[in-house]
Order: C-alpha cells, then structure tokens, then sequence
C-alpha cells in the first residue's frame, strides 16, 4: 500500500499541478476504484488536496519537504549569499542540488519581472538543460557523468544539448572555468550562468546562478559575481 501510495505522489512530478482520477489511474497503473480509494487516503492524511473533480499535493508535503535536514541547513546557510547575488545583478538567482539526472531547487529569488522560467523551489528540471544543472555535473563523479553521457539526453528547447561529445566539451569547459553557461536551453529567451558550490570533504554540494533575460546577457559580469557568491558559499560551508 506504501509503494501505491508513493506511486501516485509521484504522478504530480515534474510540474506539479492537478489531475483527474483518471489521470492518475492511467500513470500509476492501478485501478480506478484503487486509485480513488488511495487518494481519498491521502487527502485524508494531507498529502493530497481535492478540488473539485480534481487532485493536487497537500500542505502536509510542504511542510515536511521544508525539514529535510541536508536541504534545509545548506539553504539556510546560504541565504545571505544568494541575497547579495541578487543585490549585485538584480536578476534571478537560484540554489539547485543533484538528485539522481535531476537538479532541485532549493531556492529562487526574483524581483517585480519574474521571468518565465521552469524552474521552481523543490521542484526538478534535467542535470544537462540547466547552468545550475552543468555545474553539478561537471564537478560530481566521473561515474555519475558517464552514465548520463550513454543515456539519450533530455531537450526542453530546440537548444537543449542532446550530443554528448558537446555536452562533454562543456563540461570540461566548467571545470577549467569554475563556471557553467546554459542559453535558452531550458526555455528560449533566457541564458543562465552558474557555479559549484563545495562542501568540507572537497564534494560538489550545490551550484548557484543567476538567469537573465537574452537581451541583458553579460557572461562576464555575471559569471562574476556568480563566482564570488559561490566561493563565499563554499568558504562558509568549510
């Protein structure tokens, strides 16, 4: 009953959202008495929401998610610096670790023009679409890469890495620099650039970046303060 449980919370990935009943029959499998029996459970026990004819996560998760104690420390930690990153670009400024192919968010910070941008606070997008994404991998494992490498790679925009000889090419490239650039490859009109944060035992941590608008991309400046906030992080970490 546990594994069904966790089968249909992880229906909602990556976007969140609702869904119907039948939605989440037809992802997890199960029948749609089952599934309607589960999810009244889970609304139950606040893991579920129901709105009208639909479903969505619950408060509950929220609120558990926010206590993660590895989360929840490095967020905190680093709040003053994602905090000047912004006071120094006035653009948006994200916090992301690896899970798996994935990067979460772990925070997000914008001003009055919020850019449209997949990214949200515990929410995933693809290790190889993102700047935040490249910086982790560039810096983990040799392993972790190379397993990603063979694996068709994911494409969210028309300019989304999917050669591995490139995406190898950048790689190396961000571990000379100490930087990682992404244009539009997560969504068209926005480039990002982002640096590793590395924890006391020498490992890849988190990466920090900032994501602009095309018109105002200046991988210089950015990549800049970027850096500085990211060793900042690192100095604090240690």
């Amino acid at each position: 009953m546990l594994d069904r449980a966790i089968w249909l919370l992880d229906c909602f990935r990556p976007e969140g959202g609702k869904r119907r009943l039948s939605d989440l029959a037809a992802r997890t499998g199960l029948a749609k008495s089952t599934t309607h029996r589960l999810a009244a459970d889970l609304v139950r026990l606040g893991l579920l929401e129901r709105v009208g004819r639909e479903y969505q996560l619950g408060g509950l998760l929220f609120d558990l998610g926010g206590l993660v104690p590895r989360r929840q420390d490095l967020r905190e930690v680093a709040l003053p610096f994602l905090q000047d990153l912004y006071e120094a670009t006035r653009e948006t400024v994200h916090l992301g670790i690896r899970e798996d192919w994935s990067v979460v968010y772990l925070e997000r910070m914008h001003g009055h023009e919020k850019l449209p941008l997949p990214s949200r606070v515990g929410g995933a997008l693809p290790l190889s679409c993102t700047g935040v994404g490249k910086a982790l991998l560039a810096f983990s494992p040799g392993e972790v890469t190379e397993e990603l490498l063979a694996g068709p790679l994911p494409r969210l925009t028309p300019n989304s890495v999917t050669d591995p000889v490139r995406l190898r090419a950048m790689l190396g490239q961000a571990r000379l620099a100490g930087l990682a650039y992404e244009e539009q490859e997560a969504v068209l009109g926005v480039n990002c650039v982002a640096s590793p944060v590395f924890a006391a035992d020498g490992t890849v941590a988190a990466a920090v970046s900032v994501a602009v608008p095309v018109a105002r991309w200046n991988p210089a400046q950015l990549g800049a303060a970027v850096r500085t906030a990211a060793l900042g992080l690192t100095r604090a970490l240690r």
